[in-house]
């Protein structure tokens, strides 16, 4: 499932006409997420500089062996004195006053200093999401590398619900979930897993504790697994024992608010529009108050792309885009439920990547 050069030219070619159409020379970037889509790059010091006909990747030399692996599409430069410092010797980069493109929201300030001192002649313009338009729509390879990460994150869930007892400690069972996942065949985890018991599960962002679960708690999950740099991302609720009536009325609520939004998925639609399908349906119910994030988010190299689903969101989804789709409800004090999928964005509706069971289990 390797990308080949072709994938990276064709990333580039299209980036490319994005940088004529902007009228910039070159866009320039340090970030690995951004190194990776458009090199094929996973190292920690990468800068990559593309120009309107000339591709150059600069890194130290503690990865000069895996540059000449990895990179397609690129010149490569092995700096010795910093990557800021040898930008001098390109040739697209020492004429007259360049124009160079980055995104401020992926290099730091720091960085942003050195490349002035290293091109005093050159303009520098930020331009935020530049690359966005790119990453966002996916292409077949993305696709079944994401499409495959859900499928280690389902089998991995499946594995792990046996040791979802009373007096196991959320870490450990966040422990068994990695392990099934790596033996899976996931790179590493997409993100720091969330295993949420009783009230701990009115946490979104409640990563596993030394907290030991209880008969009666709700146990949130949250995590994926990672296949070529691609992320999954699903979130399942489940109670130990028998739910309570209030249990499975909070649980049937958000259960029927995220299959009427993944109903609603398909391009052309707003994430502002699908965030409502499923917050007004929470809203009536008496607890709006109590779904306080967005609907959901793109995924791919990132855990968290766009486009965005949610009251503030500007965006419209697009065929290939892949997307979360994960309302929630929490009460402080009591528990919480949230469920979420990762869906493909389709002309006339979507494909549910993530398969486990989402109808309320009682361990």
């Amino acid at each position: 499932m390797r990308f080949t050069r072709k994938h990276f030219s064709s990333r580039q070619t299209r980036l490319r006409r994005r940088i004529v159409a902007e009228g910039i020379d070159c866009f320039l970037t340090t970030a690995g997420s951004r190194l990776r889509y458009l090199v094929g790059f996973t190292g920690s010091n990468g800068l990559l500089v593309l120009g309107q006909r000339t591709v150059d990747f600069l890194t130290d030399g503690r990865y000069t062996e895996q540059a000449q692996d990895q990179v397609r599409g690129a010149r490569i430069t092995i700096a010795r004195a910093g990557l800021t410092k040898a930008l001098p010797r390109l040739k697209e980069l020492s004429e007259g006053h360049p124009r160079i493109g980055y995104e401020p929201q992926w290099i730091t300030d720091d960085a942003v200093r050195q490349l002035k001192l290293a091109l005093p002649h050159a303009f520098l313009l930020p331009l935020e999401g530049f690359v966005d338009p790119l990453t966002q729509v996916k292409d077949p390879q993305e696709i079944a590398c994401i499409r495959k990460a859900a499928a280690i994150a389902d089998d991995a869930f499946a594995q792990v619900l046996g040791a979802v007892k009373p007096g196991v400690q959320e870490r450990d069972i966040a422990a068994e979930l990695e392990y099934y996942m790596s033996k899976g065949g996931s790179e590493k985890r997409a993100f720091e897993t969330i295993v949420a018991s009783g009230p701990r599960a009115a946490l979104p962002h409640g990563v596993a504790s030394t907290r030991r679960i209880k008969k009666g708690d709700f146990v949130t999950f949250d995590f994926g697994a990672t296949v070529e740099g691609y992320v999954s991302d699903i979130t399942r609720t489940v109670v130990v024992g028998r739910a309570t009536a209030r249990q499975r009325r909070i649980y049937d609520l958000v259960l029927r608010a995220q299959q009427r939004a993944v109903a609603r998925v398909r391009s052309g639609v707003t994430g502002i529009d699908l965030d409502r399908v499923a917050r007004r349906m929470i809203e009536r119910a008496g607890h709006g108050k109590r779904f306080d994030h967005g609907l959901g988010h793109g995924i791919g190299l990132s855990v968290h792309e766009g486009p965005s689903l949610g009251p503030r969101s500007r965006d419209t989804l697009k065929s290939s885009m892949v997307i979360t789709v994960e309302p929630g409800v929490y009460f402080p004090g009591w528990g919480g439920v949230r469920i979420e999928d990762d869906v493909i964005v389709r002309p006339s509706g979507c494909t549910v990547l993530t398969k486990s069971e989402r109808s309320l289990l009682e361990l």
